[in-house]
């Protein structure tokens, strides 16, 4: 038996991956803080800031599943490496654009659109190869120290990032190129993922094979569907610059310390989970810890101090890594690896709608109604759906152990016209 914890970090092709991770997560956040505040205060419009989340979703539904597929046919490795070198080359443009004196938006949207190409091209197979990385009882410690690793890059990131687009804004775009590249060299030093999961005939109906699979399983349809209606309607993220310029005015730097926040608790959660891993009640846990987002998210929404606003934001971040880690957990236990790249396309499509599209949600409802009631009733929502989800997806809420959940479907094929 794998020791749970930092004890993962003995196997190298898991550490190399880690790397990866972290500092891909640097790049992006950094960026992330720049972009955000110079979209908005081009013409100073909320509805910019969710079209950028629409333009970085809109690859996403087009592309995930071939990339799924694609995932379990040919080299992870490769096709990570391809996606880690986009997003280095997407960074690229930022920087060059910056370094001009951006007057107009649609650069933003087109490389952010760069960055959902990257994201559809590589996550299927980054998340496909996890289980693969460690041996079968220290995944649940891998998937978080993987989060951990995720969280301190979205705590340092948007911090670093304010910080150094405060004091130049090419330089936040530089530093992010740079790890970013560092980044893909990790990938390239990996030997795990070179060959495919599955020597399958390629054909039009196995790319869908993933979906068949979460239409099938009602365990998996509900965690990923909870995961996607909360942070759809309960996000506030994409609308930080504005509580940050208008609500809270705690400027740029301001603004990357709120964007940390939800990274804070989340990396706390983390740490907790590597000491104290999900026992009993693990469905019941899931959507108690998505309500308690919702509960958050309406604080966030109604508070005009600065100190209360960090610490909803944090709570959020908390639970929400529960949340994800225990969905992450659920899903490679239930799936078998032939199938891991299709239901990770199909499981990312989720996550970015409910991330990229609900960026544009936010914003479309932020522009309609106000900045704070578009918070207040996302969140009101989000405890709603909690409570929905315990009805409507009782497979979910019943789960007890995870340990006990064994891979629902393991042999050939899905895609029979009957299956």
């Amino acid at each position: 038996m794998s020791k749970p914890g930092a004890s993962v970090l003995r196997y190298r092709e898991f550490a190399l991956f880690l790397g990866s991770i972290l500092t891909t997560g640097l790049a992006l956040q950094m960026a992330r803080v720049a972009i955000g505040w110079q979209v908005f205060h081009i013409h100073h419009k909320v509805l910019d800031l969710g079209l950028v989340g629409l333009a970085e979703f809109i690859p996403l539904p087009l592309l995930a599943l071939p990339a799924g597929h694609l995932a379990d046919r040919f080299s992870r490795r490769m096709l990570l490496a391809v996606a880690t070198a986009l997003d280095t080359a997407v960074l690229g443009g930022l920087l060059v654009f910056t370094l001009t004196g951006p007057q107009v938006v649609w650069p933003f949207f087109a490389l952010a659109a760069g960055t959902g190409i990257a994201s559809a091209l590589g996550a299927p197979a980054g998340r496909a190869m996890t289980p693969s990385l460690v041996p079968p009882d220290a995944l649940s410690s891998a998937l978080a120290v993987r989060s951990i690793a995720f969280q301190i890059s979205a705590i340092a990131g948007p911090a670093m990032g304010g910080f150094l687009f405060f004091v130049r804004p090419g330089l936040v775009y530089e530093v992010a190129t740079a790890l970013s590249f560092g980044s893909l060299l990790c990938v390239l030093a990996m030997h795990a993922g070179r060959e495919p999961a599955s020597a399958e005939a390629p054909s039009l109906a196995s790319v869908f094979d993933g979906v068949r699979l979460i239409r099938r399983t009602p365990v998996m349809l509900g965690a990923i569907s909870l995961d996607l209606f909360a942070v759809l309607l309960g996000g506030a993220v994409a609308l930080l610059p504005v509580f940050a310029s208008d609500v809270l005015h705690v400027g740029k730097i301001g603004l990357g310390v709120l964007r940390s926040a939800p990274a804070v608790g989340a990396f706390v959660g983390a740490v907790l989970l590597t000491r104290r891993p999900i026992g009993r009640l693990a469905g019941r846990k899931l959507l108690s810890v998505v309500a308690v987002f919702g509960v958050c998210m309406v604080i966030f929404g109604l508070s005009h101090s600065v100190w209360l606003s960090l610490l909803a934001l944090a709570v959020a971040g908390g639970v929400d890594l529960v949340s994800v880690v225990l969905r992450s957990t659920i899903l490679p236990l239930v799936t078998p690896d032939e199938l891991r790249g299709r239901v990770n396309a199909v499981e990312m499509v989720f996550i970015s709608a409910s991330n990229e599209l609900g960026a544009f949600e936010s914003g479309v409802a932020a522009a309609l109604i106000g900045a704070v009631p578009a918070v207040v009733v996302g969140g009101i929502a989000t405890i709603v759906i909690a409570a929905a989800w315990t009805r409507l997806f009782p497979a979910l809420a019943n789960v007890d152990r995870l340990d006990d959940l064994r891979p629902v479907y393991a042999s050939p094929a899905l895609t029979s016209p009957d299956s």
